[in-house]
């Protein structure tokens, strides 16, 4: 019986006023064949949401941070997310790829963030180079590799 991989793991870094475009992210990730953590399918009424966070971020395979206009500027918890996550890839190995910078619009890539490549999802191979960085670290970590199945206009 052929042995069944572990689909990565992929939590979904971005601020709520973009939660339409990231909820069309997440889709996309969830037809490659990955298993995105977003915290609107995750959070439950009741649940100590800071803590669900941090556990959903330190169980994940690959951290992507949506950038946008709002969210490089925004003050609050996005910025304290993103700064637990920095914290978690300063555990990886140089040169793993674990936090993805994606543009969801033109915006100026925060300062801490301009030495990892970033991507650029509004573009028309967006979505494939998002599959191609998240299928090196699937590869690393010996789990199932996606496949671009969505046509993006």
């Amino acid at each position: 019986m052929a042995e069944t991989k572990e689909k990565l793991k992929v939590f979904l870094c971005h601020a709520s006023e973009n939660k339409p475009i990231v909820k069309d992210l997440n889709d996309d990730l969830v037809a490659a064949g990955y298993q995105p953590w977003l915290d609107s399918d995750v959070l439950l009424p009741g649940m100590d949401w800071d803590l669900e966070i941090k556990k959903g971020l330190r169980a994940s395979d690959a951290v992507i941070v949506c950038l946008s206009s709002i969210s490089v500027n925004k003050e609050g918890y996005i910025q304290k997310e993103l700064k637990f996550a920095q914290d978690h890839q300063d555990e990886k190995p140089r040169g793993t790829i674990f936090l993805i910078p994606l543009r969801l619009d033109k915006c100026e890539t925060p300062y801490d963030l301009q030495d990892i490549q970033w991507g650029d999802y509004t573009a028309s191979d967006g979505l494939e180079k998002l599959i191609k960085a998240l299928n090196i670290r699937a590869n690393q970590l010996g789990k199932k590799l996606g496949n671009a199945k969505k046509k993006r206009p």
